[in-house]
């Protein structure tokens, strides 16, 4: 089991997560610079270097002409890029959180993925696409069957868990389930050896709240970034 956990893996988490553990869900650009996520996945892509105008180019041409692609960091995007949205976020880094296992989540799968998609669309989380489930552990809670929270794993860095999709459906707030959810996550993070850590937009306080009051300390501000790719001639959409 590892005990260290350096963080510069954090700095590039796509990357590292495309170049590490989830090759298996990577598209490589033709010059190796920059990948993404399958797109029914994670609508994350990444360039090795993002200051290197070739991984930019690398990056065009994996996404194709006039494309939206998602990008995580402080990226500065050259000429012909368009910015289609951009949403300021935090990094966190659960080294400090406490797992604590929950006897009554059960794990969810592929066959749970239109409840799951039902409860996000509802709650709002971030993105979750039909392949998602595959990136790693989901945990949910039922009530009378119904789906009512869930969170789960996605990016995977090197040594680092990312946990995503935490989620409550809104009658059944203010019991603490996305905190316990939360929890047996990092406990089984933990126990195969990696450390969690997790990304919030940062005008979501109130869950930031909930995190920090875990144990959840703020590592940087990185920015979600919707960029469209340049045209087929080259000049910005």
């Amino acid at each position: 089991m590892r005990t260290e956990h350096p963080a510069a893996p954090l700095d590039n988490p796509v990357w590292a997560s495309l170049t590490g553990p989830h090759r298996a869900f990577a598209e490589t650009a033709p010059g190796g610079l920059a990948a993404r996520y399958l797109p029914a996945a994670n609508p994350f892509a990444a360039l090795a270097d993002p200051a290197d105008p070739a991984a930019w180019a690398d990056l065009a041409a994996l996404i194709g002409p006039g494309e939206t692609v998602w990008l995580t960091g402080l990226p500065t995007p050259p000429a012909g890029w368009a910015t289609v949205l951009e949403i300021p976020g935090v990094q966190l880094d659960g080294r400090a959180v406490r797992g604590e296992a929950a006897p009554e989540a059960v794990r969810l799968g592929r066959d749970d993925v239109a409840e799951m998609t039902e409860l996000v669309e509802l709650a709002q989380p971030g993105p979750f696409l039909p392949r998602t489930v595959e990136l790693g552990t989901y945990l949910g809670f039922r009530q009378e069957g119904r789906l009512v929270a869930m969170a789960g794993e996605r990016m995977q860095p090197p040594g680092w868990t990312e946990i995503s999709a935490v989620c409550t459906h809104p009658d059944h707030r203010g019991r603490g389930l996305a905190g316990r959810l939360v929890r047996a996550l990092v406990g089984e993070i933990l126990e195969r050896g990696d450390a969690p850590f997790l990304h919030a937009a940062a005008e979501n306080t109130h869950a930031i709240g909930l995190y920090e009051s875990m144990g959840f300390t703020l590592r940087r501000k990185p920015v979600f970034i919707g960029l469209r790719t340049p045209g087929a001639d080259g000049i910005r959409p």
